[in-house]
């Protein structure tokens, strides 16, 4: 069985949500080839082809693909399904963006958010913002596939030697152009990928709050900062940090949550963390039910107390 991955990158580097999909992939047991298509991107073509499990790397090379432009791809990707009898992405924004106008092209239905493959055709996704989990079974010969990627291993990114083989570019096909393109900085990791996370909520009051009382905590775990709907909405922080269903879905070894009460939106995209931590003033608040460490206190005296503890 022939497996595409579609590759999340940014013409320099392979995303590491690209990895897990691979692992994903790997699980049909057949042969995995990966996708890349942007503009002078050989680097992540060679990226790939490093990656243990995969077989081989179609490259695709045009100034048209630099911005990973849905229709572009889309089209690449149908262009290149012939032979596959599943295509995945990482379920991110990248392929949230891509998969759907592939699989209507396609004219096939897509499995979204998929956490397990149990065979070719059934998959486990989950439903009613990840408190149930349905098993679903397709009935389409071609599968078009966003993987959750917190429920997959990364792949190894080096040990395999994979070959790389040239596409033709298809056509420009002038649906849209990226015109702007803002990029957050920062020297913490980033948000989805990282190994400790600390998320600030509606509890803090203000975004001078948020930086005077959770940057410091994050600064010294060396953690990502992240945020609930709430604190976003409030205009707290920007909703890149937004963690939940509608926000990153992130699972990382150490998740603290403060002052975030634990509603339902927020818990589909950070339960799944390997160990979660709160603070919150509300001994009632849901967080305190999935927390596997709680305190309940007034986080303007706790968090200064716990950063000073930290050295």
């Amino acid at each position: 069985m022939n497996v595409l991955v579609i590759a999340e990158h940014d013409n320099a580097k392979l995303a590491g949500a690209t990895l897990n999909t691979i692992t994903a992939a790997q699980r049909f047991g057949g042969t995995v080839d990966v996708l890349v298509a942007g503009h002078n991107c050989r680097a992540v073509a060679d990226a790939a082809a490093a990656v243990v499990g995969v077989a081989r790397v179609r490259l695709a090379d045009a100034p048209h693909y630099a911005d990973q432009g849905a229709e572009n791809l889309a089209a690449l990707v149908v262009a290149c399904a012939e032979g596959y009898r599943q295509i995945l992405a990482p379920a991110t924004t990248f392929g949230k963006n891509v998969a759907p106008r592939a699989a209507g092209l396609l004219d096939v239905g897509q499995l979204s958010e998929v956490v397990a493959i149990e065979d070719a055709n059934t998959f486990v996704r989950p439903i009613y913002a990840g408190n149930g989990l349905a098993t679903v079974r397709s009935n389409d010969t071609l599968n078009v596939v966003t993987v959750r990627t917190t429920a997959f291993e990364p792949a190894a990114a080096s040990g395999g030697s994979a070959s790389v083989e040239a596409l033709v570019a298809g056509p420009d096909l002038g649906l849209s152009k990226l015109v702007e393109r803002s990029l957050v900085k920062s020297e913490r990791p980033e948000l989805a990928a990282a190994k400790i996370v600390v998320s600030g909520g509606r509890g803090l009051g203000s975004g001078e709050n948020f930086r005077q009382v959770l940057e410091p905590l994050a600064d010294k775990l060396n953690a990502a900062l992240g945020a609930s709907r709430a604190a976003v909405d409030a205009g707290y922080v920007s909703n890149d940090l937004q963690v939940g269903q509608t926000g990153k879905i992130v699972a990382p070894q150490l998740y603290v949550a403060v002052g975030i009460s634990g509603a339902i939106q927020h818990l589909a995209g950070m339960k799944d963390s390997k160990v979660i931590a709160c603070v919150n003033k509300d001994p009632e608040a849901p967080i305190f039910q999935i927390a596997d460490y709680g305190l309940v206190g007034d986080l303007f005296e706790v968090v200064p107390r716990i950063v000073a503890e930290l050295g």
